[in-house]
Order: C-alpha cells, then sequence, then structure tokens
C-alpha cells in the first residue's frame, strides 16, 4: 500500500476526492434507476457532504433539474444562503454552461469533475468559463476523478436505451407483421 504522505500533492488531494467522487457515483446510480441520465453531485464543506443531487429533469418536467442544480439547492436550503463559500461541488461528469454558471454564482472554492463531456462540458472541452479572467470569482477546477467509472455507466446507460429502443422497434415491426398476415 502506498503511504499518503510519500505521494506529491496532486495525488494526495486526488486520494481525498475519490469517496466525495464515489459518492457522487451513487447518485448518479439513483438517476439511471429513475431513466434518467446517470450524473450525481455532492456538495462538500470542511470535508463532510452537506447535500447531494442527481439529475432530475425528466421525472421533474423542470429542464434546470440537472444534478449540480440539485445538489446547490439543497446545499444553499440547509446553510441558509445562496453563497456557498468554502464550499466542494463533486459531479460525475463535466459541468455545462447552466451548471457552470450557477456554480459560479454559488461562489464555490471547487468544482471536481469526473468525465469529460465533450458536446456540452465547459470546464475544459468545449471551453473553460472557470478560467475566465473577466469574472469577479475564480473556482479551482479539477477534473478526471475517476473518470472511468464515470464514462463507463454513461456509456452502459446509452448502449441500454438504444437496447431498449430497438427491441420495441423489433417487437413493433412483429406485430405489425403479424396482423397483416
Amino acid at each position: 500500500m502506498v503511504e499518503e504522505q510519500n505521494l506529491p500533492p496532486q495525488d494526495e488531494q486526488s486520494l481525498r476526492d475519490i469517496p466525495f467522487m464515489q459518492a457522487a457515483y451513487q447518485q448518479a446510480r439513483l438517476a439511471w434507476d429513475e431513466g434518467e441520465v446517470p450524473v450525481g453531485a455532492v456538495v462538500v464543506k470542511d470535508g463532510v457532504i452537506i447535500a447531494s443531487g442527481y439529475n432530475r429533469p425528466i421525472g421533474k418536467h423542470d429542464p434546470t433539474a440537472h444534478a449540480e442544480i440539485m445538489a446547490l439547492r439543497a446545499a444553499a436550503e440547509l446553510i441558509g444562503n445562496y453563497r456557498l463559500p468554502g464550499c466542494e461541488l463533486y459531479v460525475t461528469l463535466e459541468p455545462c454552461m447552466m451548471c457552470a454558471g450557477a456554480m459560479m454564482h454559488a461562489r464555490l472554492a471547487r468544482v471536481v469533475f469526473a468525465a469529460s463531456d465533450p458536446k456540452t462540458g465547459v470546464a475544459g472541452s468545449l471551453l473553460n468559463v472557470f478560467e475566465n479572467g473577466h469574472l469577479n470569482h475564480h473556482t479551482q477546477v479539477t477534473g478526471g476523478v475517476l473518470a472511468s467509472e464515470c464514462s463507463t455507466m454513461l456509456r452502459d446507460f446509452f448502449a441500454h436505451r438504444r437496447a431498449v429502443a430497438a427491441q420495441k422497434k423489433l417487437v413493433a415491426t412483429e406485430n405489425s407483421s403479424s396482423t397483416q398476415d
């Protein structure tokens, strides 16, 4: 076993990030169970998870019900303030523009994400809104924590969804053929 004190500082931080990202991963599993895209998030303050959330836009009929927004809302309610100074947000997928904006307004100290999102990610994939020198608040960003596990979950979810859709199409085609005979 590698001793933590022998690792470079970034590796020590990454080791501390893993349990929080695992908690976000468990939130993503809840989203999957509800048929939502499996993205989960947790908010951490002083080394303790204070809020969590998972994707719920379909179930809530709310385009803003992303995992990050759900977790930020719960944390703000708990703290009693829309500002979350000193808090960190862990999320299984790189934030989109909407979520990144909410994170900046919440004044998070740090955002940690797992899988990159080449289609909508704004923490380095499409652009990096967190490194905009014109903003009055700066949030530290770390990407890639448990990226493989979280990417695999997302790929598996969409593969499963495609397989179910193909099966439904096949059944519909067979039913259509049998009624025409």
